[in-house]
């Protein structure tokens, strides 16, 4: 058997399981799905460094890169396991349901899984394994006592291809079902969020105020669109779930009154809207992961205390709340900062639409003046208080710090790095962000010289970021920009340059520039 059909044999078993596989996660939860399943495990297994050097260098497309990356070294096994099956068919075999229990395994390692998760691999592995069979014992069938060169004989060339060709288009046939179940499966929860209507909110934020936003081209908007917010998250598979059946529960230390709210009790409480940037702890100096909307949301502070709860300095039990995603993702945030009277929200609004998927539909966690991972739950569906001592939430367990209030930081839209510019006045702009402390200045310096104050945008509270601009006369030569800020303490931004490990990133925002010559 030529070794070329061994490898087509290969890449088409490993197809038909693939399908399967998919095929039959829909039936059971998509997270479920082998590629899914591996690179979630993947993610949790994964160093810090290699983590943060991939969101660096690939950003939000991390998930898809990580996707075709198992997909890819998928294919290379696959080839190989048809090579090896030309020899030692029963091998072949072994290896690929190996593989199917490797995804089996990856899939019950999940945090919400059941036994139900092993099937879409098992059965992958199978159907996988039984195609590989079929392919090479069909290359190999004796030739018909007629045959003039019985040793050279075998299931021609284009007898193969039409037999290979069968496999990959039933194949894509249970691909193309698989979505359609999975799509249906998420109908419920796509036709909830339709017909989802943001109520009116009780205490409404004021408009933006004027000269908030300075408009200077390149720098980021006032407020970001839903669709340019920032993702950093670790799921694969956006959940999608129905805001009808969507449950929260409260509980644990410190909880007289254990609650159980559905999404129409939720939001029979009061409404609260508020303008809130957000920024994600991977984010490097001068990094895109920061963003700024205006929430829609049930004051977290106020739910806790209808609970019974009361903060440590009230002499609470608990000083560590931890929100769990319906992923099974945990995250801890202080009680005492939930408690301390800042706008933390359980948000189902985000700039006056209801969430989107990717952001956490129907319900989740913003926390004003935390990193995201300490703070931003998405998906959420359980809140437990305990302490900080008694239990350590999914980023803590891989290096990150228990708690990690937002650093003072500055960073510099435009002119780009490396910027080609003309002499004269040039305005040198981006934002500023100390949430919960506000921002009080921003200066720019060029070249190491003196530091020069820049045009603050108008404030809208302690918990936004704030545009700035200032004014440069460029002149010919390479030139070194650097920015930083005060925050509304009158601490000073710190130029030590530091990674984003274990709490966040620390230094100056400096871009390279070139200005032309005149004439």
């Amino acid at each position: 058997m030529p070794l070329a059909r061994g490898a087509a044999g290969g890449l088409a078993a490993a197809f038909a399981g693939l399908a399967s596989a998919e095929l039959t996660a829909a039936a059971v939860r998509p997270e479920a799905a082998p590629v899914t399943a591996v690179g979630a495990a993947l993610v949790d297994l994964t160093p810090v460094a290699v983590r943060e050097w991939a969101i660096r260098l690939f950003g939000t497309s991390d998930k898809l890169v990580l996707t075709l990356g198992i997909i890819v070294v998928l294919a290379l096994v696959a080839v190989g396991t048809g090579l090896l099956a030309v020899r030692r068919l029963p091998a072949g075999i072994a290896l690929t349901g190996g593989f199917g229990v490797l995804g089996a395994v990856a899939a019950l390692s999940r945090p919400e899984a059941s036994w139900r998760d092993a099937l879409p691999s098992l059965v992958g592995a199978a159907v996988a394994a039984a195609v590989l069979y079929l392919l090479v014992t069909a290359a190999r069938r004796p030739p018909p006592a007629w045959a003039p060169d019985r040793g050279a004989w075998a299931m021609d060339r284009r007898g193969f291809g039409r037999l290979v060709a069968a496999v990959v288009v039933a194949s894509a046939g249970a691909t193309w079902a698989g979505r359609r179940l999975g799509a249906h499966g998420s109908a419920g929860a796509t036709a909830s969020r339709a017909r989802f209507v943001l109520p009116r909110p009780t205490v409404p934020a004021p408009p933006v105020p004027a000269g908030a936003d300075l408009r200077v081209p390149g720098v980021s908007p006032f407020l970001t669109p839903n669709r340019d917010f920032y993702r950093v998250d670790t799921a694969l598979v956006v959940p999608r779930v129905d805001a009808d059946t969507w449950r929260l529960r409260i509980h644990g230390e410190g909880v007289a009154r254990p609650l159980t709210l559905d999404l129409r009790q939720l939001l029979a409480r009061p409404l609260v809207e508020q303008d809130i940037t957000l920024t994600c702890v991977s984010n490097e100096v001068g990094g895109p992961y920061a963003g700024n909307a205006r929430w829609l949301g049930v004051r977290l502070g106020d739910l806790l205390r209808e609970a019974g709860v009361r903060p440590p300095s009230q002499g609470g039990r608990a000083d560590q709340l931890v929100a769990r995603s319906v992923d099974g993702m945990t995250l801890g945030t202080p009680v005492e900062a939930v408690m301390d009277g800042r706008a933390a929200l359980l948000a189902v609004g985000m700039n006056g639409e209801p969430l989107p998927f990717s952001h956490g539909f129907p319900v989740r966690m913003v926390v004003p003046g935390l990193y995201g991972y300490v703070s931003a739950c998405k998906w959420l569906s359980e809140l437990r208080l305990t302490t900080f001592a008694a239990y350590d939430a999914y980023w803590v367990r891989r290096s990150w710090a228990q708690q990690a209030p937002v650093k003072t930081q500055s960073r510099i839209d435009t002119p780009r790095p490396y910027a080609d510019l003309a002499p004269g006045r040039v305005a040198v702009a981006g934002v500023a962000w100390a949430q919960h402390r506000g921002i009080e200045r921003v200066e720019v310096r060029v070249d190491g010289g003196p530091w020069r104050q820049a045009r603050l945008g108008a404030s809208d509270g302690v918990d936004t970021w704030r545009q700035w601009v200032w004014p440069w006369e460029a002149t010919a030569g390479r030139h070194t920009l650097e920015v930083r800020a005060t925050d509304g303490t009158g601490a000073v931004q710190t130029g030590v340059a530091t990674g984003t490990v274990p709490d966040g990133a620390t230094g100056w925002h400096a871009v390279d520039v070139n200005v032309r010559a005149l004439g």
